[in-house]
């Protein structure tokens, strides 16, 4: 743990909010709490950093220790540091957010915390502040999906064009039309079509696509106008 000057010492901690997306629904990951206060209760993985540490560095092994999850995207949004959102210290948390596929990380989850996925609608109430913490980081993931195809780190390999738009619209919390969607998808150049269809959702099936990994850097301000007036949503 860290501390810094101040009549009691400030401590710096590090918690993680992690998406998840299941093929049709986006998810949220929370444990139960192992310690007092609050013992019990649903949370956000978190820990403190140690003075050997960068806090991207903490991140990761906390939610590996937590999780058993490793090898993740993670990526740093806010500073929670409002006096009192700890009951037992004066605590600083550093956020990041993490985005997977949950089809691909399903075996690494530890039983030893109880990790489980929650729909985002169905999320329980959390300890100290960390709903505040979820809601920023929705926030901060919505703005980032405008901007970039960030989006892809939730996905397997190969996906359809149902499975991509059920994500975004997961992220945005609303419908978004199949046919423009479609047409705005393709027209960014960064989807290779496969010859295989996903028959499970339909008889007649979806084909499958990739992501085009080497046009990825130059092509993807393409997916700017993805979104629908994207603006409404911050």
């Amino acid at each position: 743990m860290l501390r810094y000057s101040g009549e009691k010492g400030i401590l710096v901690a590090t918690d993680c909010i992690v998406f998840g997306f299941d093929g049709w629904n986006l998810k949220l990951l929370l444990v139960q709490r192992s310690i007092e206060p609050e013992k019990d209760r649903w949370s956000l993985m978190g820990g403190f950093v140690k003075p050997t540490e960068s806090p991207e560095e903490a991140a990761n092994r906390v939610l590996e220790q937590r999780t058993g999850l490793n090898n993740v995207y993670l990526e740093q949004f806010q500073v929670f540091g409002k006096p009192g959102r700890d009951p037992g210290d004066r605590v600083l948390s550093i956020a990041y957010f993490a985005l997977i596929d949950i089809s691909q990380y399903e075996k690494q989850l530890s039983d030893e915390y109880h990790a489980e996925w929650f729909l985002l609608d169905e999320m329980p109430d959390l300890i100290f502040d960390h709903n505040e913490m979820v809601k920023l980081a929705k926030k901060q993931l919505m703005y980032k999906a405008a901007l970039h195809p960030i989006l892809f780190q939730l996905l397997p390999d190969k996906f359809t064009i149902p499975q991509l738009q059920a994500l975004y619209e997961g992220v945005y919390q609303n419908k978004f039309d199949d046919r423009n969607f479609s047409r705005k998808l393709l027209s960014t150049g960064l989807l290779v079509k496969q010859p295989e269809k996903d028959k499970q959702s339909s008889k007649k099936g979806a084909f499958y696509y990739k992501l085009d990994q080497s046009h990825y850097e130059d092509k993807f301000e393409s997916f700017l106008n993805l979104v629908p007036n994207p603006d409404k949503f911050f």
